[in-house]
């Protein structure tokens, strides 16, 4: 049976919902969720971003065989000697997809081309570029390759009965490589993970509405539904729901009825109007419950998590996230994605940090995380070096356009002046 919110909050040292540390969200989140166990079978070409279900041992050793990691001449490297030019005769030539059975002599060379299986015996290829060819015959100068240099070896890569990726590996293009390289057509993937979401708000108008004094284009869905493509998820966009009882509950039953997970955004703030709040605790139901943060950091103080129930039995877990563009992209950032990945199953789901030197002064309060908006670049010397995309308010959408991390200033974190090393989350993959 899956742990209540009330028994994870009191495995958190010095838990208080109205001042969570950053850090304590994703140790919450790590014990609420659960992988989804459903698998089903996946092309090579359909198991891209997919997470694979199983180990996949190698049914083969990979390269099958020694070859030439060059175009030159294949010969046997025990004929090098310490300072002294070799003389080789050239007795043939081999191509990849060739196989050369010939057995070669001491003193003699085969022309062989990269990818091609090396003749028995011989364990060393010299490039062409390397040797003067002197008719039927070329010579090396002295200590222009070592015995063994410009040779693939079988198994070099994967060894046969070997495991070639484990349970839980996020799969990337180079594993589609992998993959295909061991001639398996097919693996088995845990099933895409389903997640519902939907913008909350009576200000909030969808695109082709016109404009009215008071409300706002709805943003939110939109990067909420660039971030989960990202992730390969099976997206279920509920579009806006008005801050109404009634309109709220039946998103949410629709939402718990199909989905693995909910995301929200609005409605977790301490407004007049804020219905989301009571219609989470409505519908929590006796499968979980949910949580109302006030999180230790800036911008995305407001969150609300927990399980949602639908009337027959099934539950989603849920994620409120603030209604202000950029704090609903900072917190699907640094807790959300590690969470969803954690649900399909991937065993690498925090976010991957860098170091970079501040160019500029940073004015930071002690007590909470900031995740500011940066930029990364490399100096002449080679230095990454992190620079603020200027106005840091929680609405400013178009400075996330401009960045490619966020700034990670930590809990315990002060002031930051220029040339200090900085923790930067880098958006490439996320984003």
């Amino acid at each position: 049976m899956s742990p209540s919110i009330d028994q994870i909050a009191a495995q958190l040292q010095g838990y208080d919902p109205h001042s969570l540390r950053a850090s304590d969200v994703n140790l919450f989140l790590q014990r609420l969720v659960e992988p989804v166990i459903e698998t089903e079978e996946a092309t090579v070409f359909e198991a891209l971003g997919r997470v694979l279900a199983e180990d996949l041992v190698s049914p083969i050793s990979v390269p099958p065989h020694d070859n030439s990691a060059m175009d030159g001449f294949a010969f046997d490297g025990a004929a090098l000697a310490d300072g002294v030019p070799l003389v080789l005769k050239v007795v043939g030539s081999t191509l990849a997809g060739d196989v050369w059975s010939t057995a070669v002599g001491r003193g003699e060379a085969v022309k062989i081309t990269t990818g091609a299986v090396m003749p028995p015996g011989l364990d060393t290829v010299v490039p062409l570029e390397l040797v003067q060819l002197n008719g039927a015959t070329v010579t090396l100068a002295a200590a222009v390759v070592r015995q063994g240099d410009n040779r693939r070896c079988l198994g070099e890569d994967l060894l046969q009965g070997q495991a070639a990726l484990a349970r839980g590996d996020l799969l990337g293009p180079a594993a589609l490589g992998l993959i295909a390289s061991l001639g398996v057509a097919r693996v088995r993937v845990v099933r895409r993970l389903r997640v519902a979401y939907f913008s909350t708000g009576n200000e909030i108008l969808s695109l082709g509405e016109p404009a009215r004094p008071g409300a706002v284009y709805d943003s939110n869905r939109y990067t909420v539904f660039g971030l989960l493509r990202r992730l390969g998820i099976e997206m279920i966009d509920l579009g806006v729901v008005r801050d109404e009882p009634a309109a709220l509950e039946e998103a949410f039953v629709a939402a718990a009825r199909q989905a693995d997970a909910i995301i929200t955004s609005g409605g977790v703030s301490v407004g007049e109007a804020d219905y989301t709040k009571a219609m989470m605790k409505k519908l929590a139901g006796a499968s979980g419950g949910v949580a109302f943060w006030r999180i230790a950091m800036r911008p995305g103080r407001p969150m609300a998590v927990g399980r949602i129930a639908a009337p027959e039995g099934r539950s989603a877990i849920l994620f409120g996230l603030p209604g202000n563009p950029v704090a609903v992209m900072v917190t699907f950032l640094a807790f959300v994605r590690p969470a969803l990945l954690q649900m399909m199953g991937a065993r690498h789901a925090a976010p991957p940090l860098l170091r970079a030197r501040s160019t500029e002064a940073i004015r930071k309060k002690a007590g909470r995380t900031e995740y500011q908006r940066g930029t990364v670049t490399r100096d002449a010397q080679g230095i990454l070096r992190v620079a603020t995309t200027g106005n840091q308010g929680s609405g400013v959408l178009s400075s996330m356009v401009q960045a490619n991390g966020l700034i990670v200033l930590h809990h315990d974190q002060g002031h930051v002046a220029p040339g200090d090393e900085l923790d930067v989350m880098v958006f490439d993959g996320a984003l």
